[in-house]
Protein backbone atom coordinates (compact mmCIF):
# COMPACT_ATOMS: atom_id res chain seq x y z
CA UNK A 1 0.00 0.00 0.00
CA UNK A 2 2.88 2.37 0.82
CA UNK A 3 4.39 1.79 -2.63
CA UNK A 4 1.05 2.53 -4.29
CA UNK A 5 0.63 5.75 -2.33
CA UNK A 6 4.06 6.88 -3.58
CA UNK A 7 3.06 5.98 -7.14
CA UNK A 8 -0.21 7.88 -6.80
CA UNK A 9 1.47 10.99 -5.40
CA UNK A 10 3.93 11.05 -8.31
CA UNK A 11 1.48 9.99 -11.03
CA UNK A 12 1.60 11.90 -14.31
CA UNK A 13 -2.06 12.65 -14.94
CA UNK A 14 -2.46 16.43 -14.95
CA UNK A 15 -0.79 16.89 -18.32
CA UNK A 16 -4.14 15.80 -19.76
CA UNK A 17 -6.63 15.39 -16.88
CA UNK A 18 -8.29 17.97 -14.66
CA UNK A 19 -8.84 17.85 -10.92
CA UNK A 20 -12.54 17.13 -11.16
CA UNK A 21 -14.93 18.83 -8.72
CA UNK A 22 -16.61 17.13 -5.78
CA UNK A 23 -20.18 18.35 -6.09
CA UNK A 24 -22.73 18.36 -3.30
CA UNK A 25 -26.07 16.73 -4.21
CA UNK A 26 -28.61 18.80 -2.24
CA UNK A 27 -31.82 17.18 -3.42
CA UNK A 28 -30.62 13.62 -2.91
CA UNK A 29 -28.98 14.53 0.42
CA UNK A 30 -32.26 15.87 1.74
CA UNK A 31 -34.22 12.90 0.46
CA UNK A 32 -32.07 10.19 2.04
CA UNK A 33 -30.96 12.13 5.13
CA UNK A 34 -27.22 11.98 4.44
CA UNK A 35 -24.66 14.42 3.04
CA UNK A 36 -24.01 13.10 -0.48
CA UNK A 37 -21.19 14.28 -2.74
CA UNK A 38 -20.47 13.27 -6.32
CA UNK A 39 -16.94 13.11 -7.75
CA UNK A 40 -17.38 14.46 -11.28
CA UNK A 41 -15.08 12.35 -13.45
CA UNK A 42 -17.63 12.80 -16.23
CA UNK A 43 -16.09 16.28 -16.68
CA UNK A 44 -12.71 14.95 -17.83
CA UNK A 45 -11.68 15.77 -21.43
CA UNK A 46 -12.80 12.28 -22.53
CA UNK A 47 -15.80 12.32 -20.13
CA UNK A 48 -14.31 9.52 -18.00
CA UNK A 49 -11.67 8.86 -15.32
CA UNK A 50 -9.92 6.37 -17.61
CA UNK A 51 -7.69 9.08 -19.03
CA UNK A 52 -5.75 9.20 -15.76
CA UNK A 53 -4.51 5.61 -15.81
CA UNK A 54 -3.91 5.48 -19.55
CA UNK A 55 -1.74 8.58 -19.60
CA UNK A 56 0.17 7.68 -16.44
CA UNK A 57 1.03 4.26 -17.88
CA UNK A 58 2.17 5.70 -21.19
CA UNK A 59 4.21 8.39 -19.41
CA UNK A 60 6.27 5.60 -17.80
CA UNK A 61 7.12 3.91 -21.13
CA UNK A 62 10.45 4.34 -22.87
CA UNK A 63 10.58 6.22 -26.14
CA UNK A 64 11.33 2.94 -27.94
CA UNK A 65 8.21 1.33 -26.48
CA UNK A 66 6.08 4.30 -27.52
CA UNK A 67 7.50 4.44 -31.04
CA UNK A 68 6.43 0.84 -31.67
CA UNK A 69 2.87 2.07 -31.19
CA UNK A 70 0.39 1.20 -28.45
CA UNK A 71 -2.64 -1.05 -28.39
CA UNK A 72 -5.47 -1.56 -25.93
CA UNK A 73 -8.80 -3.32 -25.55
CA UNK A 74 -11.67 -1.32 -24.16
CA UNK A 75 -15.45 -0.96 -24.10
CA UNK A 76 -14.87 2.72 -24.79
CA UNK A 77 -13.64 4.92 -21.97
CA UNK A 78 -10.12 3.50 -21.63
CA UNK A 79 -9.94 3.57 -25.41
CA UNK A 80 -10.53 7.30 -25.46
CA UNK A 81 -7.91 7.80 -22.77
CA UNK A 82 -5.33 5.86 -24.74
CA UNK A 83 -6.25 7.60 -28.00
CA UNK A 84 -5.94 11.08 -26.47
CA UNK A 85 -2.70 10.19 -24.69
CA UNK A 86 -1.21 8.77 -27.88
CA UNK A 87 -2.29 11.85 -29.77
CA UNK A 88 -0.55 14.10 -27.23
CA UNK A 89 2.61 11.98 -27.36
CA UNK A 90 2.61 11.67 -31.13
CA UNK A 91 2.40 7.86 -31.28
CA UNK A 92 0.18 5.38 -33.10
CA UNK A 93 -2.75 3.86 -31.17
CA UNK A 94 -4.66 0.72 -32.21
CA UNK A 95 -7.88 0.29 -30.23
CA UNK A 96 -9.82 -2.99 -30.10
CA UNK A 97 -13.42 -2.51 -28.98
CA UNK A 98 -16.36 -4.94 -28.66
CA UNK A 99 -18.89 -4.70 -31.46
CA UNK A 100 -21.49 -3.85 -28.77
CA UNK A 101 -19.67 -0.63 -27.83
CA UNK A 102 -21.95 2.44 -28.03
CA UNK A 103 -21.39 4.35 -31.25
CA UNK A 104 -20.64 7.56 -29.35
CA UNK A 105 -17.54 5.92 -27.84
CA UNK A 106 -16.30 4.49 -31.14
CA UNK A 107 -16.70 7.85 -32.86
CA UNK A 108 -14.93 9.64 -30.02
CA UNK A 109 -11.91 7.33 -30.29
CA UNK A 110 -11.69 7.91 -34.03
CA UNK A 111 -11.92 11.68 -33.58
CA UNK A 112 -8.99 11.49 -31.16
CA UNK A 113 -6.87 9.75 -33.79
CA UNK A 114 -7.16 6.14 -32.64
CA UNK A 115 -7.55 3.37 -35.21
CA UNK A 116 -10.53 1.24 -34.14
CA UNK A 117 -10.90 -2.50 -34.63
CA UNK A 118 -14.29 -3.92 -33.60
CA UNK A 119 -14.11 -7.49 -32.35
CA UNK A 120 -16.19 -9.71 -30.05
CA UNK A 121 -19.38 -9.14 -28.10
CA UNK A 122 -17.74 -8.15 -24.80
CA UNK A 123 -14.48 -6.83 -23.37
CA UNK A 124 -12.83 -10.22 -22.82
CA UNK A 125 -13.12 -11.20 -26.48
CA UNK A 126 -11.78 -7.81 -27.53
CA UNK A 127 -8.87 -8.17 -25.08
CA UNK A 128 -7.94 -11.59 -26.45
CA UNK A 129 -7.88 -10.20 -29.98
CA UNK A 130 -5.81 -7.19 -28.86
CA UNK A 131 -3.19 -9.51 -27.34
CA UNK A 132 -3.00 -11.37 -30.65
CA UNK A 133 -2.44 -8.12 -32.57
CA UNK A 134 0.11 -7.02 -29.97
CA UNK A 135 2.22 -10.09 -30.67
CA UNK A 136 1.80 -9.91 -34.45
CA UNK A 137 2.69 -6.21 -34.77
CA UNK A 138 5.09 -5.73 -31.87
CA UNK A 139 2.87 -3.11 -30.21
CA UNK A 140 2.95 -2.03 -26.54
CA UNK A 141 -0.15 -3.13 -24.66
CA UNK A 142 -1.86 -0.59 -22.36
CA UNK A 143 -4.02 -2.59 -19.97
CA UNK A 144 -7.29 -0.90 -18.93
CA UNK A 145 -6.98 -1.83 -15.26
CA UNK A 146 -4.58 -4.64 -14.30
CA UNK A 147 -1.35 -2.66 -14.26
CA UNK A 148 0.32 -0.84 -11.31
CA UNK A 149 0.83 2.39 -13.27
CA UNK A 150 -2.77 2.38 -14.48
CA UNK A 151 -3.99 1.69 -10.93
CA UNK A 152 -1.84 4.55 -9.61
CA UNK A 153 -3.26 6.92 -12.21
CA UNK A 154 -6.81 6.02 -11.22
CA UNK A 155 -5.84 6.34 -7.55
CA UNK A 156 -5.44 10.10 -8.00
CA UNK A 157 -9.24 10.24 -7.86
CA UNK A 158 -9.05 9.13 -4.22
CA UNK A 159 -6.25 11.60 -3.53
CA UNK A 160 -8.41 14.45 -4.79
CA UNK A 161 -11.47 13.35 -2.80
CA UNK A 162 -9.56 13.46 0.50
CA UNK A 163 -8.06 16.83 -0.38
CA UNK A 164 -11.45 18.25 -1.37
CA UNK A 165 -13.36 16.89 1.65
CA UNK A 166 -11.27 17.43 4.79
CA UNK A 167 -14.10 16.45 7.14
CA UNK A 168 -14.76 12.79 8.03
CA UNK A 169 -16.23 10.62 5.29
CA UNK A 170 -18.29 7.60 6.26
CA UNK A 171 -17.85 5.81 2.94
CA UNK A 172 -16.63 6.25 -0.63
CA UNK A 173 -18.44 4.21 -3.29
CA UNK A 174 -16.44 3.14 -6.33
CA UNK A 175 -17.68 1.40 -9.50
CA UNK A 176 -15.91 -1.84 -10.37
CA UNK A 177 -15.34 -3.35 -13.80
CA UNK A 178 -11.86 -4.79 -13.82
CA UNK A 179 -11.10 -3.07 -10.52
CA UNK A 180 -8.43 -0.49 -11.37
CA UNK A 181 -10.29 2.52 -10.00
CA UNK A 182 -11.41 0.68 -6.86
CA UNK A 183 -7.90 -0.64 -6.18
CA UNK A 184 -6.25 2.75 -6.65
CA UNK A 185 -8.79 4.69 -4.59
CA UNK A 186 -8.76 2.09 -1.79
CA UNK A 187 -4.94 2.03 -1.63
CA UNK A 188 -4.74 5.78 -1.10
CA UNK A 189 -7.79 6.25 1.15
CA UNK A 190 -7.03 3.31 3.43
CA UNK A 191 -3.47 4.55 3.91
CA UNK A 192 -4.49 8.07 4.95
CA UNK A 193 -7.95 7.50 6.44
CA UNK A 194 -8.37 3.85 7.36
CA UNK A 195 -11.61 4.66 9.19
CA UNK A 196 -13.29 5.65 5.90
CA UNK A 197 -15.03 2.73 4.24
CA UNK A 198 -14.29 2.09 0.58
CA UNK A 199 -17.12 0.10 -0.98
CA UNK A 200 -17.06 -1.35 -4.47
CA UNK A 201 -20.25 -1.43 -6.54
CA UNK A 202 -21.01 -3.81 -9.42
CA UNK A 203 -24.09 -4.55 -11.55
CA UNK A 204 -25.78 -7.73 -10.37
CA UNK A 205 -25.33 -9.21 -13.86
CA UNK A 206 -21.58 -8.45 -14.07
CA UNK A 207 -20.30 -8.95 -10.53
CA UNK A 208 -16.91 -10.51 -11.25
CA UNK A 209 -15.07 -8.92 -8.29
CA UNK A 210 -17.74 -9.88 -5.77
CA UNK A 211 -17.68 -13.45 -7.06
CA UNK A 212 -13.87 -13.53 -6.88
CA UNK A 213 -13.75 -12.27 -3.30
CA UNK A 214 -16.42 -14.77 -2.26
CA UNK A 215 -14.50 -17.63 -3.93
CA UNK A 216 -11.08 -16.52 -2.66
CA UNK A 217 -9.73 -16.50 -6.20
CA UNK A 218 -10.53 -14.93 -9.54
CA UNK A 219 -13.46 -16.50 -11.32
CA UNK A 220 -14.56 -16.27 -14.95
CA UNK A 221 -18.25 -15.44 -15.31
CA UNK A 222 -20.11 -17.32 -18.03
CA UNK A 223 -21.53 -14.06 -19.32
CA UNK A 224 -22.10 -10.45 -18.26
CA UNK A 225 -24.90 -7.97 -18.83
CA UNK A 226 -24.09 -5.10 -21.16
CA UNK A 227 -26.41 -2.36 -19.87
CA UNK A 228 -23.54 -0.86 -17.86
CA UNK A 229 -21.08 -1.62 -20.65
CA UNK A 230 -18.22 0.30 -19.01
CA UNK A 231 -18.00 -2.32 -16.24
CA UNK A 232 -19.01 -5.41 -18.24
CA UNK A 233 -15.92 -7.52 -17.38
CA UNK A 234 -16.12 -11.30 -16.98
CA UNK A 235 -12.99 -11.59 -14.80
CA UNK A 236 -11.37 -9.17 -12.37
CA UNK A 237 -7.68 -8.41 -12.86
CA UNK A 238 -5.06 -10.32 -10.89
CA UNK A 239 -3.44 -7.28 -9.26
CA UNK A 240 -6.74 -5.47 -8.79
CA UNK A 241 -8.24 -8.56 -7.15
CA UNK A 242 -5.30 -8.77 -4.75
CA UNK A 243 -5.73 -5.15 -3.73
CA UNK A 244 -9.52 -5.11 -3.62
CA UNK A 245 -9.71 -8.29 -1.55
CA UNK A 246 -7.32 -6.74 0.97
CA UNK A 247 -8.52 -3.14 1.02
CA UNK A 248 -12.23 -2.92 0.17
CA UNK A 249 -14.67 -3.04 3.06
CA UNK A 250 -17.33 -4.63 0.88
CA UNK A 251 -18.57 -5.12 -2.67
CA UNK A 252 -22.30 -4.66 -3.21
CA UNK A 253 -24.43 -5.17 -6.30
CA UNK A 254 -27.36 -3.23 -7.76
CA UNK A 255 -29.82 -3.95 -10.55
CA UNK A 256 -30.38 -2.04 -13.79
CA UNK A 257 -33.48 -0.22 -12.52
CA UNK A 258 -31.50 1.14 -9.57
CA UNK A 259 -28.81 2.35 -11.96
CA UNK A 260 -31.47 4.11 -14.06
CA UNK A 261 -32.78 5.82 -10.93
CA UNK A 262 -29.25 6.97 -10.08
CA UNK A 263 -28.82 8.44 -13.59
CA UNK A 264 -31.96 10.47 -12.90
CA UNK A 265 -30.66 11.54 -9.48
CA UNK A 266 -27.45 12.82 -11.06
CA UNK A 267 -29.44 14.75 -13.64
CA UNK A 268 -31.80 16.19 -11.04
CA UNK A 269 -28.89 17.45 -8.93
CA UNK A 270 -26.30 18.47 -11.53
CA UNK A 271 -28.15 18.59 -14.89
CA UNK A 272 -25.51 16.17 -16.19
CA UNK A 273 -26.38 12.88 -17.87
CA UNK A 274 -24.12 10.01 -16.82
CA UNK A 275 -23.70 6.68 -18.54
CA UNK A 276 -25.02 3.63 -16.63
CA UNK A 277 -21.58 2.63 -15.34
CA UNK A 278 -21.03 6.26 -14.34
CA UNK A 279 -24.11 6.19 -12.07
CA UNK A 280 -23.33 2.72 -10.72
CA UNK A 281 -21.59 3.87 -7.53
CA UNK A 282 -24.40 6.29 -6.66
CA UNK A 283 -26.90 3.45 -6.99
CA UNK A 284 -24.73 1.49 -4.57
CA UNK A 285 -24.52 4.45 -2.19
CA UNK A 286 -28.29 4.70 -2.00
CA UNK A 287 -28.76 0.97 -1.51
CA UNK A 288 -26.11 0.86 1.23
CA UNK A 289 -27.52 3.89 3.06
CA UNK A 290 -30.98 2.34 3.04
CA UNK A 291 -29.73 -1.09 4.13
CA UNK A 292 -27.67 0.32 7.01
CA UNK A 293 -30.22 2.94 8.02
CA UNK A 294 -27.60 5.70 7.77
CA UNK A 295 -28.53 9.23 8.78
CA UNK A 296 -26.39 12.35 8.86
CA UNK A 297 -23.30 10.70 7.33
CA UNK A 298 -20.98 12.06 4.65
CA UNK A 299 -21.03 9.76 1.61
CA UNK A 300 -19.16 10.09 -1.68
CA UNK A 301 -19.92 8.42 -5.01
CA UNK A 302 -17.76 8.59 -8.13
CA UNK A 303 -19.49 9.47 -11.39
CA UNK A 304 -17.01 7.61 -13.54
CA UNK A 305 -18.22 8.60 -17.00
CA UNK A 306 -20.76 10.22 -19.31
CA UNK A 307 -20.24 8.47 -22.64
CA UNK A 308 -23.86 7.58 -23.26
CA UNK A 309 -25.62 6.77 -26.51
CA UNK A 310 -28.60 9.13 -26.73
CA UNK A 311 -31.04 6.34 -27.57
CA UNK A 312 -30.16 4.60 -24.26
CA UNK A 313 -32.08 7.40 -22.54
CA UNK A 314 -35.38 5.83 -23.62
CA UNK A 315 -34.77 2.81 -21.45
CA UNK A 316 -33.33 4.83 -18.58
CA UNK A 317 -36.30 7.19 -18.46
CA UNK A 318 -38.72 4.27 -18.65
CA UNK A 319 -37.17 2.44 -15.71
CA UNK A 320 -35.94 5.23 -13.42
CA UNK A 321 -39.15 5.63 -11.42
CA UNK A 322 -39.34 1.88 -10.83
CA UNK A 323 -35.74 1.84 -9.65
CA UNK A 324 -36.50 4.66 -7.22
CA UNK A 325 -39.72 2.98 -6.01
CA UNK A 326 -41.71 5.93 -7.37
CA UNK A 327 -43.96 3.82 -9.60
CA UNK A 328 -46.02 0.70 -9.00
CA UNK A 329 -47.03 -1.53 -11.92
CA UNK A 330 -50.13 -3.56 -11.16
CA UNK A 331 -52.28 -6.10 -12.98
CA UNK A 332 -55.83 -5.52 -11.78
CA UNK A 333 -58.93 -7.54 -12.61
CA UNK A 334 -62.22 -5.63 -12.51
CA UNK A 335 -65.74 -6.59 -13.63
CA UNK A 336 -66.28 -6.22 -17.37
CA UNK A 337 -69.30 -3.93 -17.11
CA UNK A 338 -70.05 -0.24 -17.64
CA UNK A 339 -69.02 1.91 -14.69
CA UNK A 340 -66.22 -0.36 -13.49
CA UNK A 341 -63.47 1.92 -14.80
CA UNK A 342 -64.95 4.96 -13.15
CA UNK A 343 -65.15 3.15 -9.82
CA UNK A 344 -61.59 1.88 -10.17
CA UNK A 345 -60.18 5.34 -10.99
CA UNK A 346 -62.17 6.90 -8.13
CA UNK A 347 -60.55 4.47 -5.71
CA UNK A 348 -57.09 5.57 -6.84
CA UNK A 349 -58.09 9.12 -5.92
CA UNK A 350 -55.72 11.96 -6.81
CA UNK A 351 -52.75 9.71 -7.45
CA UNK A 352 -51.18 10.22 -10.87
CA UNK A 353 -51.70 7.31 -13.25
CA UNK A 354 -48.57 6.70 -15.30
CA UNK A 355 -49.88 3.86 -17.44
CA UNK A 356 -53.23 2.31 -18.28
CA UNK A 357 -53.41 -0.59 -20.75
CA UNK A 358 -56.48 -2.71 -21.41
CA UNK A 359 -58.16 -4.72 -24.17
CA UNK A 360 -61.56 -6.36 -23.97
CA UNK A 361 -61.24 -10.15 -23.64
CA UNK A 362 -64.54 -11.58 -22.37
CA UNK A 363 -67.87 -10.52 -20.89
CA UNK A 364 -66.94 -11.33 -17.29
CA UNK A 365 -63.54 -9.86 -16.37
CA UNK A 366 -61.43 -6.91 -17.52
CA UNK A 367 -57.67 -7.25 -17.03
CA UNK A 368 -55.89 -3.91 -16.67
CA UNK A 369 -52.16 -3.16 -16.63
CA UNK A 370 -51.88 0.06 -14.63
CA UNK A 371 -48.99 2.21 -13.42
CA UNK A 372 -49.43 4.43 -10.36
CA UNK A 373 -47.04 7.14 -9.24
CA UNK A 374 -45.82 6.74 -5.67
CA UNK A 375 -44.66 9.41 -3.25
CA UNK A 376 -43.89 7.07 -0.31
CA UNK A 377 -42.31 4.11 -2.07
CA UNK A 378 -42.96 0.48 -1.14
CA UNK A 379 -45.16 1.36 1.84
CA UNK A 380 -47.59 3.30 -0.34
CA UNK A 381 -47.64 0.55 -2.95
CA UNK A 382 -48.61 -1.95 -0.26
CA UNK A 383 -51.41 0.35 0.88
CA UNK A 384 -52.76 0.68 -2.67
CA UNK A 385 -52.72 -3.08 -3.25
CA UNK A 386 -54.46 -3.72 0.08
CA UNK A 387 -57.08 -1.05 -0.64
CA UNK A 388 -57.92 -2.44 -4.08
CA UNK A 389 -58.12 -5.99 -2.77
CA UNK A 390 -60.34 -4.74 0.04
CA UNK A 391 -62.80 -3.51 -2.59
CA UNK A 392 -62.93 -6.92 -4.25
CA UNK A 393 -60.40 -6.45 -7.05
CA UNK A 394 -57.81 -9.10 -7.85
CA UNK A 395 -54.36 -7.43 -7.86
CA UNK A 396 -50.95 -8.75 -8.93
CA UNK A 397 -47.82 -6.67 -8.31
CA UNK A 398 -45.85 -6.51 -11.59
CA UNK A 399 -43.31 -3.89 -10.52
CA UNK A 400 -40.42 -6.36 -10.42
CA UNK A 401 -41.67 -8.67 -13.17
CA UNK A 402 -39.18 -8.39 -16.06
CA UNK A 403 -41.47 -10.05 -18.60
CA UNK A 404 -44.25 -7.62 -17.73
CA UNK A 405 -41.97 -4.56 -17.81
CA UNK A 406 -40.13 -5.45 -20.99
CA UNK A 407 -42.85 -7.08 -23.06
CA UNK A 408 -46.38 -7.64 -21.78
CA UNK A 409 -47.09 -3.95 -21.12
CA UNK A 410 -46.61 -3.32 -24.85
CA UNK A 411 -48.62 -6.36 -25.95
CA UNK A 412 -51.94 -5.61 -24.22
CA UNK A 413 -54.26 -5.69 -27.22
CA UNK A 414 -55.30 -8.03 -29.97
CA UNK A 415 -58.37 -8.92 -31.96
CA UNK A 416 -61.71 -9.64 -30.31
CA UNK A 417 -63.90 -11.56 -32.79
CA UNK A 418 -67.51 -10.45 -32.73
CA UNK A 419 -66.94 -7.26 -30.71
CA UNK A 420 -69.76 -4.95 -31.78
CA UNK A 421 -70.05 -1.22 -32.25
CA UNK A 422 -66.43 -0.42 -31.43
CA UNK A 423 -65.16 3.03 -32.30
CA UNK A 424 -61.45 3.75 -31.88
CA UNK A 425 -60.20 7.24 -31.06
CA UNK A 426 -56.83 8.74 -30.34
CA UNK A 427 -56.84 11.51 -27.71
CA UNK A 428 -54.47 14.07 -26.25
CA UNK A 429 -55.13 14.43 -22.52
CA UNK A 430 -53.64 17.26 -20.46
CA UNK A 431 -50.86 15.65 -18.41
CA UNK A 432 -52.30 16.37 -14.97
CA UNK A 433 -54.17 14.47 -12.23
CA UNK A 434 -57.87 14.11 -12.87
CA UNK A 435 -57.70 14.20 -16.67
CA UNK A 436 -58.73 10.56 -17.01
CA UNK A 437 -61.56 10.93 -14.51
CA UNK A 438 -62.88 13.93 -16.43
CA UNK A 439 -62.84 11.85 -19.60
CA UNK A 440 -64.79 9.02 -17.97
CA UNK A 441 -67.30 11.43 -16.43
CA UNK A 442 -67.93 12.92 -19.87
CA UNK A 443 -69.08 9.61 -21.37
CA UNK A 444 -72.45 7.94 -21.03
CA UNK A 445 -72.08 5.10 -18.46
CA UNK A 446 -73.77 2.74 -20.92
CA UNK A 447 -70.90 3.02 -23.39
CA UNK A 448 -68.40 0.29 -22.61
CA UNK A 449 -64.67 0.96 -22.93
CA UNK A 450 -63.23 -1.93 -24.91
CA UNK A 451 -59.64 -0.71 -25.35
CA UNK A 452 -57.47 1.79 -23.51
CA UNK A 453 -53.77 2.49 -23.91
CA UNK A 454 -51.86 5.26 -22.15
CA UNK A 455 -48.30 5.73 -20.94
CA UNK A 456 -46.79 8.88 -19.45
CA UNK A 457 -43.78 9.82 -21.60
CA UNK A 458 -42.97 13.11 -19.94
CA UNK A 459 -44.64 15.33 -22.53
CA UNK A 460 -47.11 18.11 -21.71
CA UNK A 461 -49.92 16.04 -23.20
CA UNK A 462 -50.74 12.39 -22.60
CA UNK A 463 -51.35 10.27 -25.71
CA UNK A 464 -54.31 7.92 -25.34
CA UNK A 465 -55.83 5.32 -27.65
CA UNK A 466 -59.34 4.27 -26.63
CA UNK A 467 -61.95 1.88 -28.00
CA UNK A 468 -65.54 2.58 -26.99
CA UNK A 469 -68.63 0.54 -27.85
CA UNK A 470 -71.25 3.00 -29.10
CA UNK A 471 -74.41 1.77 -30.87
CA UNK A 472 -75.01 3.26 -34.31
CA UNK A 473 -77.99 5.31 -33.16
CA UNK A 474 -76.05 6.99 -30.34
CA UNK A 475 -72.99 8.09 -32.24
CA UNK A 476 -74.16 11.65 -32.86
CA UNK A 477 -74.59 12.04 -29.08
CA UNK A 478 -71.19 10.46 -28.55
CA UNK A 479 -69.51 12.97 -30.82
CA UNK A 480 -71.26 15.87 -29.07
CA UNK A 481 -69.94 14.55 -25.76
CA UNK A 482 -66.40 14.48 -27.14
CA UNK A 483 -66.77 18.05 -28.39
CA UNK A 484 -67.94 19.16 -24.93
CA UNK A 485 -64.98 17.38 -23.34
CA UNK A 486 -62.64 19.57 -25.39
CA UNK A 487 -59.72 17.12 -25.64
CA UNK A 488 -58.10 16.99 -29.12
CA UNK A 489 -59.11 13.70 -30.70
CA UNK A 490 -58.86 11.75 -33.94
CA UNK A 491 -61.06 8.87 -35.03
CA UNK A 492 -58.89 5.86 -35.90
CA UNK A 493 -61.54 3.23 -36.60
CA UNK A 494 -60.42 3.04 -40.22
CA UNK A 495 -56.69 3.18 -39.46
CA UNK A 496 -54.84 0.24 -41.08
CA UNK A 497 -52.88 -0.36 -37.86
CA UNK A 498 -56.16 -0.90 -36.02
CA UNK A 499 -57.59 -3.02 -38.83
CA UNK A 500 -54.47 -5.18 -39.01
CA UNK A 501 -53.87 -5.88 -35.33
CA UNK A 502 -56.85 -4.94 -33.16
CA UNK A 503 -60.08 -5.19 -35.14
CA UNK A 504 -61.89 -8.50 -34.74
CA UNK A 505 -64.23 -7.59 -37.60
CA UNK A 506 -61.73 -6.86 -40.37
CA UNK A 507 -62.75 -4.37 -42.98
CA UNK A 508 -61.30 -1.91 -45.41
CA UNK A 509 -58.32 0.16 -44.32
CA UNK A 510 -58.47 3.92 -44.30
CA UNK A 511 -56.83 6.80 -42.53
CA UNK A 512 -57.29 8.75 -39.34
CA UNK A 513 -59.11 12.07 -39.25
CA UNK A 514 -58.77 14.80 -36.64
CA UNK A 515 -62.22 15.79 -35.47
CA UNK A 516 -61.41 18.29 -32.72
Amino acid sequence: MYDYVKKILSARVYDVAIESPLDHMPRLSKRIGNDVHLKREDLQPVFSFKLRGAYNKMAQLTRAELERGVICASAGNHAQGVALSANRMGVRALIVMPVTTPAIKVQAVERLGGHVVLHGDAFDEAASHARKLEAEQGLTFIHPYDDPDVIAGQGTVGMEILRQHADPIEAIFVPIGGGGLAAGVAAYVKFLRPETKVIGVEPDDAASMKAAIAAGDRVLLDQVGLFADGVAVRQAGAETFRLCRELLDEVITVDADSICAAVKDIFDNTRAVSEPSGALSLAGLKAYAEREGLQGKSLVAINSGANLNFDRLRHIAERADIGEHREALLAVTIPEQPGSYRRFIQLLGKRSITEFNYRYADERDAHIFVGVQLSRGEKEKGEIVAMLRGHGFTVLDMTDNEMAKLHVRYMVGGRVPGLRDELVYRFEFPERPGALMRFLDGLDPAWNISLFHYRNHGADNGRVLAGIQVPEGERALFRRKLAELGYPHWEETSNPAYRSFLDGNSGSAGRSEKVA
